[in-house]
């Protein structure tokens, strides 16, 4: 693998992409980062379902698809992670706190999920995927504008000014129909808990069911003042 571009130099690309893919179809996005970055780009997936990994798997077979293991996921998400390394074209790397739960809790306390959330999701998911994007020009998120309000301004390119790389969201503009008709159409692998009342699943810990008409990330930190883990922030 090459050298990582300078951050001036992704800078300059993402602005250029972000004006050049506003509205493209997600085909085109992942196309263009497949030329742009070649194995210096990967996907990030958390086996909410597979939409992203599989359809970066048809444009750039074998591609490198980052998976945060907390230590705190459901059974189910851990299932689904292995079903989709097996059946699918992709690499999966497995990305692991530099502590593990029990180290976790000598440190910092007992369940440091229920008292600083903040700080529980900076050390198991947002610092091992700026380590690991060490290698990476760019990443892919499956963010989209539909799920949240903090998220419906994200554009499809930008640049990750605390990370220095470029973040594509190459599916930002679909809807949950959208996902749901592709699910449907490619038999996409999805997390079984998406039929049993959690249309959003984090860590097993921070995750309720949602009752009908709820709000789907009101299951995420309920009862917290927190709406993100920060890996997208």
């Amino acid at each position: 693998m090459s050298a990582v571009r300078d951050a001036e130099t992704l800078r300059s690309v993402a602005e250029a992409a972000r004006r050049d893919l506003d509205g493209a179809p997600t085909i085109r996005v992942l196309d263009w980062a497949r030329e742009e970055f070649g194995d210096k780009f990967a996907v990030a997936s958390s086996m909410q379902d597979a939409v992203l990994p599989h359809l970066a798997s048809r444009v750039m077979p074998g591609v490198d698809v980052l998976f945060l293991d907390t230590g705190y996921h459901f059974a189910e998400t851990i299932a689904t992670r292995d079903r989709v390394a097996q059946e699918y074209d992709i690499t999966l790397r497995n990305l692991t706190p530099t502590q593990s739960v029990a180290e976790q809790d000598a440190s910092h306390g007992k369940d440091l999920f229920s008292r600083d959330p903040d700080l529980c999701c900076t050390l198991r998911k947002t610092h091992p995927l700026d380590d690991a994007l060490d290698g990476y020009e760019a990443w892919a998120t499956g963010v989209r504008r539909s799920e949240a309000v903090t998220r419906r301004d994200t554009p499809v390119v930008s640049f990750d000014e605390r990370r220095e790389r470029i973040k594509v969201a190459p599916i930002v503009a679909w809807s949950d129909t959208d996902v749901e008709e592709y699910i449907e159409a490619y038999g996409v692998i999805s997390n079984p808990l998406l039929t049993q009342g959690y249309p959003s699943i984090g860590c097993a810990t921070c995750t309720r069911r949602v009752a009908p008409g709820e709000d789907a990330r009101a299951g995420r930190w309920a009862g917290q003042d927190k709406t993100e883990c920060g890996i997208n922030l």
